[in-house]
């Protein structure tokens, strides 16, 4: 299930107006409900603050938000703040910052009542404020429009949803199962610079522990998997003792997941061999992981793990893949790996099958294969840039829905359609630094994505 976003509304005011029109406080403080009812009607779990006034006000709220979990804190300006009392602890905390620049009528023509000018002249306060954001240089987003009568709250749950994503990829714990692939370098970033970065942190697996955890595996265990198996995919030709061994390193795997409490992994396939402490490459627990929700990549590709991982709490339907070939004519790029896919966007039942595996001395591992389903779909790539920056490519594709002949049968696979001349698309792509690892968001926003690049402070690449 896509995890909700959860924000904290932290309402300005000023102290003088309290000590000199007492009686205005409840209408302001009902407005603020009223925006935190109107947030959380658009599926966002709402964290109100009270009223702030003074420094001191500010930085008690700001840190009670940052103990409740919130993903963002959203400013809303209920009259004239002085920005001095709220700029210097709002540029202090790490949590990202979206102004709602809003009032409560819609209205305020020669025709309004002067007795309105006291909730609605919120404005000058959101003015100040973002001046002295500025010069304290904390990134801010800041969305302006009358609550009721314009989307400017779908655009502040747009923020919220990368938010979420942020702080997802912020919190990356992303298992690695042997080194990366020898001679990759456009997903390369180092594990140190990694964490310095982007808040990801890497769990190598070393050999006798990911033994000793599929060691831990009884029969029973792997029984229940195998007949889980053979209720969930359609199986081919699978030999019974391979499907088992497969099944029993799987489980294996998984149990270092859930012990490490990770959020994504990666397989290096050539690390797998007889002295890894895995008798195969667990491509079964990549696909039947990423159906739950954890992020994956191939080739020891943390950081490509990480971003699946981060766009699967909001997006579920996210998987890792890679383009493989061209279709000029058709306009359309064929997709596939290994043996790795979201099971749960295979068009039809997944086929069990046994896969021949010649590239160390590792068992032949049963694998679920089937095509990528037709649909709307956004294509992610975070590539590595220089001097440790990042761009996040974003592009909004179509996924073929294959009708008649198929003779890829037997593969993970799909047929993705870019909504430009596909030479323009692979031009475009590779001038961004687009990487060969990446991931397709079914279903997903590409407004709300990009927007989770820039509040990452990385350059957005939109094709």
């Amino acid at each position: 299930m896509p995890e909700t976003p959860k924000v904290g509304l932290l309402p300005l005011y000023l102290a003088l107006y309290d000590q000199s029109v007492p009686e205005e406080r409840p209408r302001m403080e009902q407005f603020r409900d009223t925006i935190a009812a109107a947030l959380a009607q658009r599926g966002l779990e709402v964290v109100p603050a009270p009223v702030c006034r003074v420094q001191s006000e500010f930085t008690a709220a700001v840190r009670a938000l940052e103990q409740a979990g919130v993903d963002a804190l959203v400013t809303l300006h209920l009259a004239y703040s002085p920005s001095l009392e709220s700029a210097p602890v709002l540029a202090d905390t790490r949590l990202p910052l979206i102004v709602l620049d809003t009032t409560p009528a819609f209205a305020f023509g020669p025709d309004q009542s002067p007795d309105a000018i006291m909730p609605n002249h919120g404005i000058h306060g959101v003015q100040d404020l973002c001046n002295l954001l500025l010069r304290y240089r904390k990134p801010f987003h800041i969305e302006a429009g009358h609550w009721e009568h314009s989307d400017v709250l779908d655009r502040v749950a747009k923020w919220a949803l990368a938010a979420r994503l942020a702080a997802a990829l912020r919190g990356a714990r992303v298992g690695r199962i042997g080194e990366p692939f020898p001679g990759m370098g456009d997903f390369a970033v180092d594990p140190e610079t990694l964490r310095a970065t982007l808040g990801v942190e890497t769990f190598p697996c070393a050999p006798e522990r990911i033994r000793g955890l599929v060691a831990e595996v009884s029969d029973a265990d792997v029984a229940a998997e195998v007949a889980a198996d053979r209720a969930r995919f359609a199986v081919g030709a699978v030999d019974a003792e391979a499907h088992r061994e497969t099944v029993r390193t799987c489980l294996g795997v998984r149990r270092w997941l859930e012990a490490e409490r990770l959020s994504a992994f990666t397989v290096n396939f050539l690390a797998v061999d007889r002295a890894s402490g895995l008798a195969t490459v667990p491509f079964l627990e990549a696909s039947k992981a990423m159906a739950r929700g954890i992020g994956y990549a191939g080739e020891g590709d943390v950081l490509t793990a990480a971003l699946v991982g981060a766009l699967a709490t909001v997006y579920p339907r996210t998987t890792f893949t890679e383009m493989f070939c061209p279709d000029w004519a058709g306009n359309t790029i064929f997709l596939s790996h290994m043996g790795e896919v979201n099971l749960d966007l295979v068009d039809g039942q997944p086929e069990l099958l046994q896969k021949p595996f010649p590239w160390t001395d590792a068992a032949d591992p049963v694998v679920a294969v089937g095509r990528l389903r037709g649909g709307d779909a956004v294509w992610v790539d975070l590539a590595p840039g220089p001097d440790e920056s990042y761009t996040l490519i974003v592009a909004p594709v179509r996924m073929v829905a294959v009708e008649g002949e198929d003779r890829f049968a037997g593969s993970v696979r799909g047929w993705l359609r870019p909504h430009q001349p596909l030479a323009t698309f692979l031009q475009e792509y590779s001038q961004a630094g687009g990487t060969h690892h990446a991931a397709l968001v079914y279903d997903g926003s590409a407004a709300v994505i990009a927007a989770f690049g820039a509040m990452m402070g990385w350059k957005v690449c939109l094709l």
